[in-house]
């Protein structure tokens, strides 16, 4: 695993507040994000759906979200529940992508957040020609909005998964969106984020200096804490009905109960039920664990110092069994 520090001619360790985006950067974010929806949808035949028939109906049905720290297996959860027929799935999309730091920090007002959030995921499902049908969205950042998504969307209902830190930092380190390696090298995330090591708007304010200097595991151990609290908080005041949360271990040990439990909160049809128990067969036991080979001793206990009380409360040290579902 790279420890590397950034060194000289590497950007500014702190980063700059987020740009301002006008109407036309939005507009052009909303197209090229439609154009990405739709080479999404392509690639995976288990997404294709024949045109609903409100294909054109714009308004949002009981919205899902699905939530969780990156590599925490959001995609896989997200493309399986996407295979249900009654599903409208849409993966990251850019243009509110672009806008989560801004609706977390409040440099955009609730209202004006709202506004374009409720008229980009419409002209998602307008363009997808899935009208009528449940529109759902796997974004990891929307792990910070779930107030502003609640209240927004009050119908709708979260997914959130959670999986072990310490695996998914390994994973996020395999990535170059926040290694050391990565900075310098002119590339941006879907975001509009460059990649590598910098501080993104998530970073607790006090600390993103230290962001910067701390080995790329840790790095991406932060951000697991970060996202996966923001979650827990966020969800916690919920009314029941309204979230569910899924171990990622859990799911891949026991995928036909995880495909139960998410098609009753769901209210899935017997085809959506199908398409679930489908998906999530397909899950593999051979990512739980990882941690344990990939990193030494040091590197664990950094990690530990970083996550470990998080880990704890959700008994991946010293508690119940990770393979137990919240």
């Amino acid at each position: 695993m790279n420890a590397g520090q950034p060194g000289a001619g590497h950007p500014a360790l702190i980063a700059a507040p987020l740009p301002p985006l006008p109407w036309p950067r939005l507009l052009h974010l909303g197209l090229v994000g439609v154009a990405v929806d739709f080479r999404y949808r392509r690639r995976n035949p288990a997404l294709r759906k024949r045109p609903s028939a409100r294909a054109l109906d714009p308004r949002l049905h009981r919205p899902i979200f699905i939530i969780g720290a990156p590599r925490s297996g959001t995609t896989f959860l997200g493309d399986c529940i996407g295979r249900m027929p009654e599903v409208s799935y849409h993966c990251e999309p850019r243009l509110t992508k672009a806008l989560t730091g801004r609706v977390y920090d409040r440099s955009w007002s609730e209202r004006r957040s709202a506004q374009v959030f409720r008229m980009s995921y419409s002209a998602l499902v307008v363009t997808a020609l899935h009208g009528g049908r449940r529109f759902a969205d796997k974004t990891p950042e929307n792990s910070f909005l779930v107030p502003f998504l609640a209240a927004t969307f009050p119908a709708a209902q979260f997914v959130h998964i959670i999986r072990d830190g310490r695996d998914a930092a390994v994973s996020h380190a395999e990535k170059p969106w926040l290694t050391a390696a990565a900075a310098g090298d002119g590339r941006r995330g879907p975001a509009g984020h460059p990649r590598g090591p910098y501080p993104r708007w998530w970073v607790e304010q006090d600390r993103r200096a230290e962001f910067t200097g701390v080995s790329d595991i840790v790095r991406t151990a932060w951000c697991w804490r970060r996202f996966t609290q923001a979650a827990l908080d966020g969800l916690a005041p919920l009314a029941d009905g309204r979230a569910i949360q899924v171990r990622y271990e859990s799911m891949v040990s026991d995928p036909m109960g995880a495909a139960a439990s998410l098609g009753e909160f769901l209210g899935a049809s017997a085809a959506g039920q199908h398409a679930l128990r489908t998906g999530l067969a397909r899950a593999s036991r051979d990512s739980v664990g990882r941690w344990r080979k990939a990193l030494g001793q040091q590197q664990i206990a950094e990690v530990e110092r970083e996550i470990g009380p998080l880990l704890t409360r959700l008994g991946y040290i010293g508690g119940p069994s990770a393979d137990t579902s919240l």
